[in-house]
């Protein structure tokens, strides 16, 4: 077992990855002071695999559970599915101190923050993520959201929640394409942060879909990298915005092409390819940098090439990112591996390298 702290004062939680973990979740968070009623909020794909046990352990530790289902896609992280959601746990008379458990990937855990930020002014929550992406990216951090029909993830809060348990057997039942999308957030943590677990992810590129040692790794040194960062600057006023390298041009990839198209990680994977090449077109990195990032996520079998999109597609999109400021885009950028720099870019030169 390996717990990683992620230190935010009186809101510091732990990260506690294991195996096995989910079956204990009713009683760490007992452990926690957590009591009464809990809501447990999935999908029907992870809901028939695993909110069984995960009520059952819930039952045992004294809780009076219910299941909340959210159908599955990027396509219901939305206000509509959030209302529905707060219906349920009307119904059910949930209070302010009855925790919410979010029992699947990204978009159930975002928006399972975003309700649980707001139901009764907020309510305390829990992250158990099944997907490689959400494991080592979405849950931690407390960014929570629903999408706008016009941009990903526009209406949001950021709320943390009380724990993150993950629990690696659970990758064994995804898809693989599911977990060479979740790779694509831990070639990010390389490329921001880290030279040496770059190093590590490329030399066993080959076996991280055997789901042995190496990802349990993988996974503990993204949750450390991401840790540091979200304690170092929770909402993002500077340091934070590293994280969204690959995202703002990810995020116009899977509006444009419409929401469930691409893989959130595919998105993604392409959007790091494309900050590698503008960062070359800007002078800010060689093209053996370029080279080596686009060669990593080839190696994982992950898509570099953008779809179809017009500039003008791609740079009205982007001028709805979060990081955009008085109208002016910017993006995480690369100087070498392990590197990077939030940069202003002008729309002429966005639109040069577009079209290039």
């Amino acid at each position: 077992m390996r717990t990683i702290n992620v230190e935010l004062g009186d809101r510091s939680y732990p990260i506690v990855i294991k195996r096995g973990v989910l079956t204990q979740i009713g009683s760490r968070m007992s452990e926690l002071g957590l009591k009464g009623k809990a809501a447990v909020v999935t999908n029907p794909t992870v809901g028939d695999i695993y909110a069984d046990r995960v009520m059952k352990g819930l039952k045992a530790a004294g809780y009076k559970p219910i299941l909340i289902t959210v159908p599955d896609g990027e396509e219901y992280k939305s206000i509509k599915e959030a209302s529905s959601i707060y219906d349920s746990l009307i119904t059910h008379k949930m209070e302010r101190g009855s925790p919410i458990v979010a029992l699947g990937g990204g978009v159930i855990g975002d928006i399972t923050g975003f309700v649980a930020s707001t139901y009764l002014r907020g309510v305390p929550y829990i992250q158990v993520p099944t997907t490689l992406l959400s494991q080592v990216d979405s849950s931690v951090g407390g960014k929570t959201a629903v999408n706008h029909p016009l941009g990903k993830n526009l209406i949001g809060a950021f709320y943390q929640p009380r724990a993150v348990y993950i629990d690696p057997d659970v990758l064994s039942t995804l898809p693989e394409r599911e977990v060479r999308a979740g790779m694509a957030e831990v070639i990010k943590y390389g490329v921001i942060w880290d030279k040496d677990f770059f190093g590590f992810l490329l030399k066993y590129s080959g076996i991280f879909f055997k789901l042995g040692r190496e990802m349990t790794r993988a996974i503990e040194r993204s949750c450390e990298i991401k840790a540091e960062v979200v304690g170092k600057d929770e909402t993002e006023q500077g340091l934070r915005s590293i994280l969204n390298l690959g995202h703002t041009f990810g995020h116009a990839i899977e509006t444009g092409a419409g929401y469930g198209t691409f893989k959130h990680g595919e998105a993604v994977a392409i959007g790091m390819a494309m900050a590698a090449g503008l960062s070359v077109k800007l002078g800010l990195c060689g093209a053996d940098v370029k080279d080596r990032i686009e060669g990593l996520i080839n190696s994982i079998g992950l898509p570099i090439k953008p779809p179809g999109l017009s500039a003008e597609a791609f740079i009205e999109s982007m001028k709805l990112d979060k990081k955009v400021a008085e109208s002016r885009l910017r993006f995480v950028l690369i100087t070498e591996i392990g590197k990077v720099i939030l940069r202003e870019v002008g729309e002429d030169d966005v639109r040069a390298f577009l079209e290039s």
